[in-house]
């Protein structure tokens, strides 16, 4: 359920589906980011600043 949460479906989706009774132990279990999305969010400034 990580990659429906990566690709922006609201997390209380996500709860319903795996049938979680807490939104929180959804976002707990799934929602943790990849390396690849940290890597982006490091490049974001540097694109900012450079104009790019």
């Amino acid at each position: 359920m990580t990659l429906p949460l990566g690709l922006g479906a609201p997390s209380h989706l996500v709860r319903d589906i795996v049938e979680h009774s807490a939104l929180e132990v959804t976002r707990n279990i799934y929602a943790h980011v990849d390396l690849t999305e940290k890597r982006a969010a490091l490049d974001r400034p540097g694109t900012l600043l450079s104009g790019e």
